[in-house]
């Protein structure tokens, strides 16, 4: 016997039961028990759903059993009976998810009306028109959401019976024209399915059951499922409730109303109502509806009443509310509560409202904040009023919006910005050689790529917007195809780095600037949390923008990418290329002065904050051009006799292919490039004391820390310490003991992980570099996952998150916080953090706090995202406590 209880009467449930009941079967509930003016019902569970589902789409044995019973409850309170011909009881049938899903899911009103109980209900209320006005809407209903009839179908013939009587609206219909329509749609059930619309009720009330759960799986509530991470496995529960009527006639009505402005925040009831109406027309568009204000002209003791019971419950669940309600002859009912959907900027103003209104406490307005309304608060976006032509859609890459002439090449974004031309610069996919083109463009679209491939990382790193592998996009000599669409170099495109849509044309863009209300939740979130928060950054103008939005230092530097500038690029090429180490010196001493400017500039902006600055890391190849590329240009020089240039190009094609790695990610670089040619570290350190010395003696306060990348083994990091300090030796003298610099290293090696114990003897500092972590731990390309398979994974739910994105804590987490032990256990002082993609995520973000890292580095546009998701991680654990 199956003891499963699958329905809860309104009465037995509360708020808190929201993952057994659904959001809004747990706020009905509530309303029951706090005395509201709520029609009787009952919630099937989110656990039938799952039953329903591992059943094979069945409902389970017991279920209408257990839904006969609570409906026999409902009938002793409304005095009505089911299927009854004198005066029958008429249901709702509604979903209701656990997370707030409006419009993704299915609804059925009227439910328990048939050729004889319509009699019933025309007499009980007087009123034939209204009783066959809502069997047509109950036959419209079911013929769509259970018979999966498309609604045009019904639409067009109500719209030809309408013009056929002269009507312009639905309340000018009369009581035979809605029977005449009543059985056009018979006709068309028949038609379309072969049987009759059901005149058994239950059989109606156990279908319409079947369907809504059905609908948890529609196409719509997938999508949005997957865009607001809400996991598939959790199941709708079904709202079965009394039906109160707003299309009875002129003193009905029903609405939608908000207890606050969901775009300003302003607090005033703030929402929609239309007469004699039933709860679908308000949100279907058939008729204009009226503003809530209205409301208090036509039925002011009914809008007194509805100010009442919002500020009720407003308190009562201490969030702005999306209220339903009905008037059904002078009596207000409502029908569902929930937290309303609202603005970013506005919720920034109702946290801070609330907290004023002494309704939240400032921990409680922190735990509110959303990442998905930082992300739009604090990069560029559209005018909301514009109308998008959207081409293609890629990955949301790096949020924010942009718009300007599309280049192909990163010297012509170069150049055209110089011109004073905005781009979009538009490549298959980039390389850390076309870093001046990121730099000069307002944004990156490339047609390959993940969310953490080089365009991607790079863009976001600046703040810039980036969609990445937009597979639509064919790019070709000077344009690119996206569908039937050319786009030539030199048209305008838009594009959108929060939704991945790219935008035929110019769209106006709004600036992005902190509200008082944002800054002044950082301020309270900086009271709370203990995560120091760091950025990435790796020139001033970056150092500066991280400085205000509230960054504690720079946690990473990656010099690599101050040496592929215009000026610079050569330099380093000439430098790869030398034949000794005599020549090579001879550049480096060239390299040497813009270094130190560099790390000076730094050190300026951040003014005795910590900087954290990581040695070259990358493999040599990354500065050199593409062989394929210098292949073209050689045979070009061959076919016009260019001897000169021949020989030249020859010589870089050897070099190149010298250093040509299988796979370079694991090949010559970090700190094995430094050992190796010792020369380019001694440089970059020799740069870093000199800029700590120059600033010194400005009367700058300098805080240096030299990461070492890519240690694996406790020699390597014993080694390039011994460096560094003869450099600090060399180079500082008797000023060595005024700069207090330290040394430590970037934990990405699995090996380095599991023998921390061993590198922390030898290290200031560990900081882990998840994105090499990652790729490393689970063997993945970065780039080939997400090009190729990995949305694959994702989509068969065989990972529950991109591991790019969300940090994996069974594999990756294991291995930091193993390193943690052991580091701080053999180096007590020990100072530890993340500065890989993630730690500008606020799941991972958590992970971090509860593994107990000092600091996080992430991107200066996520500093304040990260400095709430802190102290949001430390509200947590102490609630928990």
């Amino acid at each position: 016997m199956n003891n499963n209880k699958w329905v809860y009467r309104f009465q037995e449930g509360s708020k808190t039961m929201k993952e057994l009941l659904g959001g809004k079967g747990a706020n009905l509930a509530e309303m029951t028990g706090i005395g509201l003016p709520v029609p009787p019902g009952f919630t099937i569970t989110t656990e039938a759903c799952r039953a329903f589902y591992l059943g094979g789409c069945a409902l389970p044995a017991d279920l209408m059993e257990q839904v006969v019973s609570a409906l026999q409850a409902v009938e002793t309170e409304t005095g009505q009976r089911f299927g009854d011909l004198e005066n029958p009881l008429l249901v709702s049938v509604r979903s209701g998810s656990v997370d707030s899903m409006p419009g993704m899911m299915d609804t059925i009103l009227n439910l328990g009306l048939n050729d004889d109980t319509v009699r019933g209900l025309a007499e009980s209320t007087g009123d034939e028109r209204f009783a066959y006005d809502c069997y047509r809407r109950l036959i419209q209903m079911y013929g769509n959401v259970v018979l999966g009839i498309p609604l045009v179908h019904f639409e067009e013939r109500l719209d030809f019976m309408k013009r056929e009587m002269g009507c312009t609206e639905e309340g000018e219909v009369t009581a035979e024209g809605w029977r005449r329509l009543i059985e056009n749609y018979k006709t068309l059930i028949q038609q379309e399915t072969s049987g009759a619309f059901p005149q058994n009720v239950m059989e109606q009330l156990e279908k319409a059951i079947e369907a809504v759960f059905r609908s948890w799986n529609n196409s719509r509530a997938i999508i949005y499922r997957k865009a607001h991470r809400i996991p598939d496995e959790v199941g709708t529960a079904v709202n079965i409730q009394s039906m109160v009527f707003g299309n009875k006639g002129d003193d009905c009505g029903t609405g939608v109303v908000f207890t606050r402005n969901p775009a300003t925040g302003d607090k005033m009831l703030f929402g929609e109502y239309l007469t004699n109406a039933q709860g679908e027309d308000v949100v279907a568009g058939i008729r204009t509806p009226l503003p809530i204000r209205r409301m208090e002209q036509q039925m002011p003791d009914l809008y007194r009443q509805l100010t009442e019971l919002a500020d009720k419950l407003e308190r009562h669940y201490k969030d702005m509310q999306d209220i339903e309600f009905t008037v059904d002859k002078q009596r207000l009912y409502i029908l569902q509560t929930r937290g309303g959907k609202r603005t970013p900027q506005a919720a920034m103003r109702i946290a801070v409202q609330m907290v004023e209104e002494k309704i939240i406490t400032k921990e409680e307005a922190l735990l509110r904040i959303d990442e998905t309304h930082l992300n739009q608060l604090l990069h560029r976006s559209f005018d909301s009023s514009a109308e998008l032509d959207v081409i293609a859609t890629g990955l949301p890459a790096s949020p924010g919006a942009a718009c300007g002439q599309v280049v192909f090449d990163p010297d012509t974004a170069e150049q055209w910005k110089k011109e004073g031309k905005p781009v979009i610069l538009v490549r298959t996919e980039t390389t850390p050689e076309d870093i001046h083109g990121v730099i000069a463009a307002e944004g990156v679209l490339t047609s390959r790529g993940g969310m953490t491939s080089h365009a991607a990382v790079v863009a976001r790193g600046m703040g810039k917007p980036c969609v990445c592998g937009c597979e639509e996009l064919s790019v070709e000599d000077r344009a690119f195809r996206a569908g039937q669409r050319l786009i030539l170099e030199g048209d305008w495109i838009s594009i959108d780095g929060a939704t991945g849509q790219v935008i035929a044309g110019a769209i106006q863009v709004k600036e992005a600037k902190l509200s008082s209300e944002l800054e002044q939740i950082l301020h309270w979130a900086d009271e709370v949390r203990k995560l120091r928060i760091m950025a990435n950054a790796d020139n001033p103008d970056d150092a500066r923008k991280a400085g205000m939005f509230g960054a504690e230092g720079i946690g990473l530097c990656r010099t690599e990418h101050m040496f592929f500038g215009a000026d610079r690029l050569p330099v380093v090429r000439s430098m790869i290329l030398a034949e000794s180490r005599e020549e090579r010196m001879k550049w480096l001493a060239q390299l040497l002065p813009m270094q130190e400017e560099d790390f000076a500039g730094l050190f300026r902006a951040m003014g005795g904050k910590p900087v954290t600055i990581r040695l070259l890391d990358p493999p040599m190849h990354e500065f050199l051009p593409n062989l394929e590329e210098l292949q073209q240009q050689y045979y070009r020089a061959l076919e016009h006799a260019d001897q000169a240039n021949l020989v030249e190009l020859e010589q870089l094609i050897r070099k190149v292919r010298s250093l040509h790695e299988t796979n370079p990610m694991l090949g010559q670089r970090g700190c094995r490039l430094g050992i190796v040619f010792p020369e380019i570290y001694e440089m970059q350190v020799e740069a870093i004391f000199r800029a700590s010395a120059a600033c010194l003696s400005e009367g700058i306060k300098v805080a240096p820390e030299i990461m070492i990348p890519l240690v694996g083994h406790p020699q390597e990091i014993r080694h390039m310490r011994q460096v560094v300090d003869l450099v600090a030796e060399r180079v500082l003298g008797r000023e060595q003991n005024a700069i207090h610099y330290k040394v430590g290293t970037m934990i990405e090696v699995p090996r380095a992980a599991l023998t921390a114990d061993q590198i922390a003897e030898h290290a200031d500092f560990f900081s882990f570099g998840t994105n090499d972590l990652t790729q490393m731990t689970f063997g993945y390309s970065r780039d080939d996952a997400e090009g190729k398979f990995l949305n694959h994974y994702l989509e068969q739910k065989l990972l529950p998150h991109n591991p790019f994105q969300v940090l994996d804590r069974e594999g990756v987490g294991q291995l930091i916080e193993w390193a943690l032990a052991k580091g701080k256990t053999a180096n007590p002082l020990l100072r530890t953090g993340a500065c890989g993609e993630h730690a500008g995520d606020r799941s991972s973000i958590m992970f971090f706090h509860a593994a107990g890292l000092d600091y996080i580095s992430c991107s200066p546009y996520r500093v304040p995202l990260a400095r709430i998701a802190a102290a949001q991680a430390q509200l947590l654990i102490e609630n928990v406590r």
